[in-house]
């Protein structure tokens, strides 16, 4: 009743009166007649006094002169509240757009405040959805900006200071809406759907809605979508190659929206008719797909790499049935969008683009985002299973390239070198079963009348004859770093299948202990692996000193995890740069191609020890002697072992390794043997029993040699059976260590076969001239060992050594020390006698075993 007696009062009170004594409904009803009551809520209506506004409200046109209520009349659109805060809550959002476009964040704090207090009229229950949108996309950019640290440093104050402020009320307003955005986060098109209601029977008049190219507007029932020009886009398939050019000028420019371009892409491909068509939409499709990511840190996604996959794979099939369409990366580029070439009969067409780029990138997406996920969790089983996926593509690959040099005669020996080499590096380091079941995959995904000339499907191909064809082809055509690549991949294969000897044969073979510190870092960590796994396969077969020198150049360095790329070990006092740091951490491998590093340390200590106890026992009985050291590591180990004043059980491989070579020094081989055999890392080996037998066996050996070291001073005579009954060896055995060790003239005994004993002889001690005299023949030969090193660094390995290698100079009388001449003397030149120089451990294990480590520090 209050209503008709508000005439006095202002507009502002006339309009809050309205809102709280009327409801919605009720305002419904009379709107008709109340137009002028919209002139508080934003609309474009005139104002009127208050005395007009009280009196003559219900009067059509009263409060007015006659002229002007008629034009009013005449061009008025009624609109209820619900859509003038519709188009408020729109206006608002444009500017937010406009703000982020230009990266005002003061506009944007500004709006969103205004949007806010749009939204909490108590006009509806729930906040619309496209508010829910506006601040879903908001805090996306939000995110966005706050990573850029480049851009926000070149921010001023203002736009710092609302950055801030809009972090935080963001962030606390967005708690309250969670589920409504994850909603639209899932699939923001079927959430804008739902929103959707067909419009009242109005007098308002349909108008085009201006986008920008590409925005989706399947939503708009009844509007145009509208260019920057005020024309109506459409994609057609005459229209496809201006659309494409416009969107090729645009990459790489600032505020280009990738995902939009994707998008107009995927609708282009879908009204693309003609092979040339779609090859040009897919080769821009793809190339925009990986420029989603930036940066040495990020990554591809899932969704995203798989998409490039797949549409990769349409890329080769349009091109397996159209052989009139080549792609090649030399070819020129058609500059005529309005007509698209048509390749005559007989003739090719060649389009400009690389299939093997895209075939690397894809490798190399999959490979950074394997580095990124953490391996202990079932994302990275997840991401794994696209191998498969990726090793067929691959193969699909080198079957197009394949064809294109058989039947179109177009030379592509090096793009079918790197595809190959991409075979290889997912096969080499894998079991015989898994490859066997990854080629036989790829081969059933591959249509049935594609063959490869290279390595042809055969059921009965093995996986070692597969890498032998594959890295034989590489040995055939190529003459770069694949090469090289190719050959280690070969000699890794070799080792991780037991296959010592072929191993070992290769590696000499190539010479590439002698050039490889001028390879790339990635080869270097290569021939690293390989020169481990090589170690490895010596073990598990027995050869204790092979081993040894192979780990040795490894192990023995200290940076284990750095020179495999097995992790970053910052040293105590390195200067590492951030730039070194970031480099070193790109060039990490996936955790499944990682070597077991606990399993490493514990053979390379059990090798060291095995050799290290008996050339200790034999230096101490001779204490002028200076102490040959086999193994830097494993000494400091030890020491480090013995210093403690109380010493537990063994907890960890350490420390089972050192208690068990104390108790080989002290003659207990039988509790040596059992600490080792306690040692949990062998069941990650192939046939563990095996292995701690083969062990058990080293250790009798080891320990007969060590007694023989400590005790043979204080014998006579000792027979050979009591050996036997002390380290249950066949007499056979301990005879012929026994003679070993005198023909090495480590003991000075002769070996009695008819009393089945051995006679030491005494005497023979060097006197002090005699050892001063091969202290100082020891100094020469160390003095002109690192000489013949310096010459080698700068002639970059191409100096080699005089006739009589590194060893003595000829001559001479073999000394004592331990296993000298079987460890570390070496033989001597051509000159008669034993030459007693003091030898290299790598050059050594090159003459006897055949074999070189130098392991590349990266």
């Amino acid at each position: 009743m209050s209503r008709f007696f508000h005439g006095g009062l202002s507009d502002s009170d006339t309009s809050s009166s309205d809102e709280e004594l009327y409801s919605e409904e009720e305002e419904s009803e009379v709107e008709d007649h109340s137009s002028d009551s919209g002139s508080e809520d934003g609309t474009d209506e005139e104002e009127v006094s208050g005395d007009e506004a009280g009196g003559n409200r219900f009067l059509v046109g009263g409060g007015g002169s006659d002229d002007e209520s008629d034009e009013d009349d005449g061009r008025r659109v009624v609109k209820s509240q619900k859509d003038k805060r519709m188009e408020e809550i729109e206006a608002s959002a444009k500017l937010i757009e406009n703000g982020e476009k230009i990266n005002d964040w003061v506009l944007i704090s500004a709006e969103f405040d205004k949007l806010n207090k749009i939204v909490s009229k108590p006009t509806e229950t729930s906040a619309p959805k496209v508010y829910i949108k506006i601040i879903a996309d908001l805090e996306d950019f939000m995110n966005e900006t706050l990573k850029d640290k480049a851009a926000a440093k070149k921010m001023n104050a203002a736009n710092a200071r609302a950055l801030n402020t809009i972090k935080q009320r963001l962030k606390r307003n967005n708690r309250g809406y969670e589920k409504e955005i994850e909603e639209y986060k899932k699939d923001p098109e079927a959430f804008m759907k739902e929103d959707k209601k067909p419009a009242a029977p109005k007098a308002i008049s349909k108008v085009s809605k201006i986008v920008e190219p590409g925005q989706d507007s399947e939503d708009d029932r009844g509007f145009s979508t509208i260019g920057r020009s005020g024309k109506a886009l459409t994609y057609t398939p005459e229209s496809i190659f201006k659309h494409l050019r416009g969107i090729i000028e645009a990459r790489g420019k600032k505020n280009t929206d990738k995902g939009e371009q994707i998008k107009v892409m995927e609708r282009l491909y879908e009204v693309a008719q003609t092979p040339y068509q779609k090859i040009k939409v897919l080769l821009a499709l793809i190339s925009t797909r990986f420029d989603l990511t930036y940066g040495a840190l990020s990554y591809m996604s899932a969704e995203q790499w798989k998409a490039a996959e797949k549409e990769f794979n349409t890329l080769l099939e349009v091109l397996e049935a159209n052989p009139d369409y080549v792609v090649i990366e030399n070819a020129e580029e058609w500059d005529d969008d309005e007509k698209q070439p048509v390749p005559a009969a007989g003739e090719v067409l060649k389009i400009p683009g690389s299939v093997v780029s895209f075939v690397d990138r894809l490798d190399d997406e999959l490979t950074r985002s394997l580095q990124h996920i953490d391996p202990h969790t079932t994302e990275y089983i997840d991401r794994l299973s696209d191998e498969g996926a990726l090793y067929t593509t691959i193969l699909r690959n080198q079957l197009y390239l394949e064809r294109l040099q058989r039947n179109q005669n177009i030379p592509t020996d090096e793009a079918i070198n790197r595809v190959i080499m991409r075979r290889l590096e997912h096969l080499y380091f894998k079991p015989e079963q898994v490859i066997s079941t990854v080629e036989e995959n790829a081969w059933k995904s591959i249509p049935a009348g594609l063959d490869s000339a290279i390595s042809a499907k055969k059921a009965s191909t093995s996986a070692s004859d597969l890498l032998y064809t594959l890295c034989t082809y590489l040995y055939k055509h190529d003459a770069t770093v694949l090469r090289t690549r190719a050959m280690l991949c070969h000699i890794y294969h070799y080792a991780l299948h037991n296959q010592f000897y072929k191993a070992r044969d290769l590696m000499l073979m190539s010479h590439l202990q002698e050039n490889i510190h001028v390879a790339d870092v990635s080869t270097q960590i290569l021939y690293n692996r390989t020169l481990v796994q090589v170690g490895l396969c010596a073990f598990r077969a027995g050869l204790i000193y092979e081993a040894q020198t192979c780990l040795q150049e490894i192990c023995g360095t200290g940076r284990l995890k750095e020179m495999l790329a097995q992790g970053v070990q910052i040293q105590r006092y390195s200067q590492v740069s951030p730039e070194q740091e970031r480099l070193e951490r790109q060039r990490q491998l996936p955790f499944h191609q990682h070597i077991n590093l606990e399993l490493l340390e514990c053979a390379y200590l059990t090798c060291s020890m095995l050799l290290e106890i008996p050339a200790l026992a034999a230096t101490g009985s001779s204490p002028d002697l200076k102490k040959r050291v086999i193994s830097k590591t494993f000494r400091r180990m030890l020491e480090y072992h013995e210093r403690q004043i109380f010493t537990g059980p063994a907890e960890n491989t350490r420390d089972h390794v050192m208690q068990s070579a104390k108790a080989l020094a002290a003659g207990e081989w039988k509790r040596s043997s059992e600490l080792i055999h306690a040692i949990k890392i062998w069941d990650l080996l192939p046939e563990p029993q095996k292995i701690k037998d083969m062990l058990s066996e080293k250790i009798q050996e080891e320990g007969l040699r060590t007694y023989l070291f400590t005790y043979a001073p204080f014998y006579d005579t000792l027979s050979i059976s009591r050996l036997v009954e002390m380290f249950d060896l066949s007499e056979r055995k301990v005879s012929a260590l026994v003679s070993k060790m005198i023909a090495h003239e480590e003991i000075a005994a002769a070996l009695d076969q008819v009393n089945n004993a051995i006679i030491f002889r005494k005497g023979v001690e060097l006197s002090r001239l005699q050892t001063l005299a091969l202290t100082l023949s020891d100094k020469a030969s160390s003095l002109m060992e690192m000489n013949e090193r310096v010459l080698e660094q700068k002639t970059q390995g191409q100096g080699g050594f005089p006739e009589g290698g590194q060893g003595g100079r000829g001559g001479g009388r073999g000394g004592r020390g331990g296993r000298r001449g079987d460890h570390e003397g070496g033989r001597g030149g051509r000159g008669g006698g034993q030459g007693r120089g003091r030898g290299n451990k790598n050059v050594q294990f090159n003459q006897q075993s055949g074999f070189h480590g130098g392991a590349m520090r990266t």
